[in-house]
């Protein structure tokens, strides 16, 4: 057993970290920026570290100092959360050397899959079907004219590195391609440091569909479910929801596909601990491998509530080499839960972030109503980071009392002194398509084309 767990994150997910390593009795250390020193991971832990200043990169980022704390506060793990180090092979190994325990994948299975072209070339020798796109990274335009061509418009370019949305962008037609393939690297250099892209079919409207995995250091492999996480703007998700009404509407046997084409993955990558397989799928139901995110996901929560475990606590058991005391058999959903991200963001001047102080918050409850943040009134939220600042996760016997709940419950939300998302996810909610579960990955952008301006008008 652990006895100590440093959480090298900070906001929601370092608060949940803490909340799981106390349901085990096991003490906490929180590293923070001194933007962050009000935050409330760093008055739940036992111990608190300040690393740096404000930015990521003078803190949040930083390994030396990340691993100086853990080994004066003398701790067995370290979980990093998602974002940030996650996801980062190196500070994994850097972990291993000092004798502390990572909770998340090792190093190796990390480096399998380690960015998007390289996980596409385990996915195909696992059998699991990929878009159509070019064999490596693309070196120049000629050679994305090439092969564009080759596979079809329209195409995506794509960041070999990263993620949420950075280094992307659709082509349609050569010119579109070459001036997006300058863009998408000029992106990628400056969000990743690394200005490698490739190229892929893209595929219009699809539905984006992930499957949670848990692997032990034994060999076992489970799934836990599909999440629909399709309602995104600029390939950030804004919505998920599990089950996916769209399997379950026309496609259940999609369900059992898509599952052992993850679990095909994970086990090629040798994969232990908690990740994601995502993939993206057609209106016909065909379904391509998109990538594995190897760390607990931001919507890990509506997995929980369908299926009633904990996925944080069996991260950290897993990294203690505990085996999973779960078999496939064992795995049952029941119900339906969405989840709404709250961003402190102003929907009506395109999303600016809006950071600032809290002045009243007042959070929903009652029965299938659960709330996860880190803020609180009188907190004021720093510009450095992601402009999320809670989760509101429900849970109904079916998709329309979660869907009814969820409207209640995004009503009841008050908070002010700072602009949120809350207005524009009360706008999709209502939304009669997204009501019937019709909807792909360009939901959002179509619903901002064609009544942005009367939500504007209306200030919903």
């Amino acid at each position: 057993m652990f006895e100590k767990i440093l959480v090298a994150n900070r906001g929601e997910i370092a608060v949940r970290i803490i909340r799981a390593c106390r349901d085990l009795n096991i003490k906490t250390v929180a590293v923070y920026s001194d933007a962050d020193a009000n935050s409330m991971h760093v008055q739940m832990a036992d111990e608190a570290i300040c690393i740096g200043k404000g930015p990521a990169s003078e803190s949040y980022l930083r390994i030396d100092r990340i691993i100086s704390s853990a080994e004066i506060a003398d701790v067995d793990a370290i979980h990093p959360g998602y974002g940030f180090l996650s996801e980062n092979a190196h500070f994994a190994e850097i972990c291993e050397s000092c004798n502390i325990q990572f909770i998340g994948p090792n190093a190796k299975a990390m480096n399998a899959l380690g960015d998007k072209q390289t996980s596409r070339s385990l996915a195909a020798k696992a059998g699991v079907p990929v878009p159509p796109g070019s064999e490596g990274l693309v070196k120049d335009e000629k050679e994305a004219l090439i092969v564009a061509k080759r596979i079809g418009y329209p195409v995506m370019i794509k960041a070999v590195a990263g993620g949420g949305g950075k280094g992307m962008r659709v082509a349609h037609n050569d010119i579109s391609m070459i001036k997006g393939y300058h863009t998408a690297r000029t992106e990628a250099e400056k969000s990743f440091g690394n200005s490698g892209v490739y190229i892929e079919k893209f595929i219009e409207n699809p539905r984006h569909i992930e499957i949670q995995i848990l692997g032990d250091t034994r060999g076992n492999l489970i799934h836990l479910g599909e999440r629909d996480c399709s309602i995104q703007r600029r390939n950030q998700k804004l919505i998920e929801e599990s089950p996916s009404p769209f399997i379950e509407g026309k496609f259940k046997d999609l369900r059992k596909k898509i599952a052992k084409a993850a679990i095909r993955i994970a086990s090629e990558a040798k994969y232990v601990n908690a990740g994601t397989v995502e993939f993206i799928v057609d209106e016909h139901g065909n379904f391509y491998f998109l990538e594995v995110n190897k760390r607990i996901q931001v919507e890990h929560p509506i997995t929980e509530e369908v299926t009633g475990i904990d996925l944080v606590k069996q991260q950290i058991l897993i990294a203690m080499g505990e085996p999973l005391r779960l078999s496939q058999s064992d795995i049952t959903a029941t119900g339906h839960s969405i989840e709404c991200r709250i961003n402190a963001e102003n929907p009506f001047e395109d999303f600016a972030p809006s950071p600032g102080r809290i002045e009243m918050l007042y959070t929903p409850g009652g029965l299938g109503v659960r709330m996860d943040t880190h803020v609180y009134a009188g907190y004021t939220i720093p510009p450095y980071y992601d402009s999320m600042i809670g989760k509101l996760i429900v849970k109904g016997k079916d998709r329309r009392e979660a869907l009814d709940r969820m409207s209640r419950a995004l009503s009841e939300f008050m908070i002010t002194g700072i602009k949120t998302t809350i207005p524009f996810l009360q706008a999709i909610l209502r939304d009669p398509n997204f009501r019937r579960g019709m909807y792909s990955t360009s939901f959002v952008e179509n619903l901002l084309t064609s009544s942005r301006r009367e939500l504007i008008e209306k200030n919903v």
